[in-house]
């Protein structure tokens, strides 16, 4: 089962994914990082601290932004991965393709918003 929430500021959208992201809830997933895409915000995070499991079907909903964050200049970091999923994303070196930090401090401090 999948948690997410979001938390709107000025200068950026938080959204916090927790439980389990799989094929069925990864819908879920992909509708609220487009959502924030279309509503012009250009810096999101993504708060995985509560994030258990994620299938391939998750790390896809992530892969296929990295094309889409990249023209339209949008700064997105995920942060707070516990250390089983980061390994997940770095065997398929999403580490190098997306921006991934410890905690939302460096996040905030990644995308210029503390």
């Amino acid at each position: 089962m999948i948690e997410i929430s979001t938390a709107e500021d000025k200068e950026y959208v938080c959204i916090s994914v927790g439980g389990e992201v799989d094929a069925s809830s990864s819908i879920q997933l992909d509708a609220t990082i487009q959502n924030a895409v279309s509503d012009g915000f250009k810096k999101i995070m993504i708060d995985c601290s509560g994030l258990n499991y994620i299938s391939s079907a998750g790390l896809g909903v992530f892969m296929s932004y990295i094309q889409e964050l990249e023209i339209k200049e949008i700064n997105m970091v995920i942060f707070g991965l516990q250390a089983k999923v980061f390994h997940v994303f770095q065997i398929l070196g999403l580490d190098q393709l997306l921006k991934i930090v410890d905690d939302e401090k460096s996040a905030k401090g990644l995308l210029n918003v503390i």
